[in-house]
């Protein structure tokens, strides 16, 4: 009883693929803003100076954030973590999908 998988298989193999990249690009944008953060904050003066920026919370609230906050970019990082497990397991499925086709055609 023939069956066409063909374009369903190729499908979640290039789903799973981008989904891989594009998560694995999140984690990398992410990774530099926490690190690039941090190196920002390792001079005693930054480290001051964030300390008074926190204690002057209504200010900040006033000005508008560019988004590229730390919690921003752990978020951004759990997200891309997720996105790429997930994208993993498409390809894992749609890799023993294959292996079960050549295994019953042989």
């Amino acid at each position: 009883m023939p069956f066409e998988v063909g374009n369903n298989i190729n499908s979640a193999i290039l789903s799973g693929t981008f989904g891989l990249q594009k998560a694995s690009q999140g984690i990398t944008e992410a990774s530099i803003g926490i690190a690039q953060r941090n190196a920002e904050a390792s001079d005693t003066t930054d480290l001051l100076a964030g300390v008074a920026s926190q204690q002057l919370g209504s200010i900040r609230q006033i000005l508008p954030s560019g988004g590229d906050s730390l919690t921003d970019n752990l978020v951004s990082l759990s997200i891309n973590a997720t996105n790429a497990q997930a994208s993993a397991k498409v390809l894992d499925v749609a890799n023993e999908t294959v292996g079960r086709i050549i295994d019953e055609l042989a």
